[in-house]
């Protein structure tokens, strides 16, 4: 609500994304592309229209059901990677198996697999401030895979890091893709957006294009 007036940040926003594929969001600040992550996150729930994850209604779920939701099904990469400063690399890839009980000897392996994946192998005990901005965003990734979402998004993954980082990253986020994840990645980055399958791009709230390459 702003001097009395309803402020829609999203208005008749309406698109289908595939089981595999790879988008990027894009447009200018005020744009809505936050707010479409959080709901397309299940961190909020839209106050009209529907939102169905495989077959699921978002704004149908009550906040455990949107709990769950995010646990299991999703798996979220940020800007600022988002890591726990006193915890290592292992352990923050754990984060989100400590948080729902899941934390045991098979899943251990499977974050020290996801550390492998991601070329961290010999960087197991280090904690993030020992770590460039390129190996802390890929900690976050991992992190992002511990509970095997087939559904990833990505806000700004590249947002801090230089030219040959980002093409590093990029080229890990096209790899999960061709292992069949669908990703959605918000970027302002025009030649970022190329790399992937199909660019959408908001102004005022509303969807101005949909290019598929």
């Amino acid at each position: 609500m702003l001097s009395g007036e309803t402020v829609h940040a999203l208005r008749g926003v309406s698109f289908d994304v595939p089981e595999g594929d790879f988008i990027s969001i894009m447009g200018p600040s005020g744009s809505g592309k936050s707010t479409l992550l959080n709901l397309l996150g299940c961190l909020d729930r839209p106050t009209s229209g529907h939102f169905l994850l495989g077959g699921d209604d978002v704004a149908r779920m009550n906040d455990d059901q949107l709990a769950e939701t995010r646990a299991r099904r999703i798996g979220f990469v940020f800007q600022s990677y988002n890591l726990l400063p006193a915890l290592s690399v292992v352990e923050n890839i754990e984060v989100p198996l400590y948080y729902g009980g899941q934390l045991n000897a098979a899943t251990r392996a499977r974050s020290l697999e996801l550390a492998h994946m991601v070329g961290l192998e010999s960087r197991l005990g280090h904690r993030p401030a020992q770590l460039s901005g390129g190996q802390q965003q890929r900690v976050a990734i991992a992190r992002s895979l511990v509970n095997d979402p087939k559904f990833i998004l990505a806000d700004e993954p590249t947002g801090n890091l230089d030219s040959k980082t980002t093409e590093e990253i990029l080229e890990l986020l096209q790899r999960l893709n061709d292992e069949g994840r669908t990703i959605i990645m918000v970027t302002h980055e025009p030649d970022v957006a190329e790399l992937t399958r199909r660019t959408i791009v908001l102004h005022d709230g509303k969807l101005q294009s949909d290019e598929r390459r």
